[in-house]
């Protein structure tokens, strides 16, 4: 029985739900090198502190790590370059102007390869939550967590 490696990736940044207040979703191709998406089916990626910057008309990726490939010899690649996401130019344009705002960024949310075997980034549009609302996020799910308790 063969198993299908590609289905098995799907990379999740866990921090960003309680870090972000997440205002809206993209999913987006991303500009890879061939070690690069090896290194990726064998799930060397770290993507905490990823984020997406504008330069020019284009958005890219900045501070994901794609550890090295053990079998790419000099072809390897820079494990933390910055890498061209691929999306619509009317996306494009939408999203930099919602970053005009004050205090809005773009993270990381998952990596994933899809079905036809393509590595994909979902990104999302968010503001950082404050202190007083992580307090509250916290509140919440304690306050849950004894109401569940308390039912059984």
């Amino acid at each position: 029985m063969k198993i299908d490696l590609n289905k098995l990736v799907d990379i999740r940044n866990k921090s960003v739900t309680y870090e972000f207040e997440i205002l809206d979703k993209l999913t987006a191709g991303i500009v890879l090198t061939g070690t690069e998406i090896k290194s990726i089916r064998q799930q060397k990626v770290n993507v905490q502190d990823s984020f997406c910057q504008f330069k020019g008309s284009e958005l890219y990726l900045v501070n994901l790590h794609i550890g090295i490939y053990k079998e790419g010899t000099y072809n390897n690649h820079i494990p933390k370059r910055e890498r061209k996401l691929l999306l619509k130019k009317s996306e494009i344009k939408k999203w930099k102007g919602k970053m005009e705002e004050k205090g809005l960024t773009i993270v990381l949310t998952r990596l994933f390869i899809n079905e036809s075997g393509r590595c994909k980034v979902e990104i999302a549009l968010s503001r950082g939550k404050k202190l007083h609302d992580k307090r509250e996020k916290i509140r919440e799910s304690d306050l849950k967590r004894e109401l569940s308790k308390n039912l059984e």
